[in-house]
């Protein structure tokens, strides 16, 4: 008897399964059972989604960061890093270009670069919302204290993206150097959701130390947190971080929790991350065929995006650039979507 085929059904038809089923559907996982959450993520998505592929416009506009997570290309004792930080004329000119073909949300997305105080960051912020009130504006730049965050939101921010990386203390401070906890990434998260933006968490697979169980914590914490996105993509080392002889995550285990998390959450916005294309051949596109649907092409200029570099080998040309918008909607309308740049924020949870 296929155990995981079994689970899979029962998640698929709404059922809520225990820490140890989920541990066993992941730990037993079959091409049956992964083909059952599959055609119920999407047909999930659908219901609430329909055919639509939201498109955000990501900038990332430092990758200057003050921190030194261990598995980051941009960690601050990464030497070899060509740093940049773009102007704020030229994040002005990148969201202008962004809003003539047609994207209506902006996604800021950068280290924790001190140089960026929440003065500048506000100005900023106000800069955009002026400029397209009709857009929505997403912050992706880590740790801050909840004052900063309201000050932010304040100021014009809608949205922001803080993946909690995992759930667990231990494998938490495998990833990290001690001046980062845990306790204060999760308090962001909550702060983030009380002060009223949309708020995204997510993690990665596959990174060093990880286990099931620990990605079974991750499920559990997001089921608590309820967040209104999930990032959430395949690790990949960057051959100047103490992870560099690391393994790679996985593709397949990565597009199979992209199923289980639309299952969890039905509403949420699920990004198919650069991360997923990087790895995987069409990878973006075999996300939104497991149930994500977002995606979100590169705004920043040509000169930079082989600066922002994370981990190595990123996905930068092609579809990935707003150059390659027209081949992005291309390649989803092979597969039954509708690429649509509205703001699509996301639905009542």
């Amino acid at each position: 008897m296929d155990k995981a085929a079994a689970l899979a059904r029962r998640m698929a038809a709404g059922e809520a399964l225990t820490g140890g089923e989920l541990l066993t559907l992941l730990e037993q996982r079959t091409a049956e059972s992964a083909e059952i959450l599959r055609a119920a993520a999407v047909e999930t998505a659908r219901k609430t989604f329909g055919n639509r592929v939201y498109l955000r416009g990501l900038i990332e506009f430092t990758n200057y960061c003050k921190n030194d997570c261990y598995y980051c290309g941009i960690r601050c004792s990464n030497q070899k890093a060509e740093r940049y930080r773009l102007t704020p004329e030229v994040i002005l000119a990148c969201c202008d270009a962004g809003y003539d073909l047609g994207f209506r949300t902006f996604v800021l997305q950068g280290g924790e670069d001190s140089w960026w105080t929440d003065d500048k960051l506000c100005s900023l912020i106000a800069a955009i919302k002026q400029n397209h009130p009709d857009c929505a504006l997403t912050l992706s730049i880590g740790e801050r204290s909840r004052d900063s965050y309201a000050a932010l939101k304040q100021a014009g921010a809608d949205r922001y993206l803080l993946r909690h990386e995992t759930a667990n203390a231990c494998h938490y401070r495998r990833l990290h150097p001690p001046a980062l906890k845990l306790e204060n990434r999760i308090r962001c998260l909550y702060d983030l959701k009380d002060l009223g933006y949309q708020v995204g968490a997510g993690m990665m697979v596959g990174a060093p130390g990880q286990t099931l169980a620990n990605l079974v914590e991750d499920l559990q914490f997001l089921q608590k947190l309820q967040p209104h996105m999930v990032g959430m993509g395949p690790f990949l080392r960057h051959r100047d971080t103490p992870f560099a002889n690391e393994p790679d995550g996985s593709a397949e285990l990565t597009l199979y929790l992209l199923s289980m998390v639309r299952l969890l959450l039905p509403k949420v916005l699920l990004p198919a991350t650069t991360a997923l294309g990087t790895v995987l051949e069409g990878g973006r596109e075999r996300g939104i065929l497991h149930g994500a649907n977002v995606v979100m092409p590169n705004l920043s200029p040509a000169d930079v995006r082989s600066k922002y570099l994370l981990y190595h080998d990123k996905l930068a040309t092609g579809a990935e650039s707003a150059n390659g918008l027209a081949q992005l909607r291309r390649n989803l309308k092979a597969i039954g979507y509708e690429a649509v740049v509205a703001r699509g924020d996301a639905p009542t949870l």
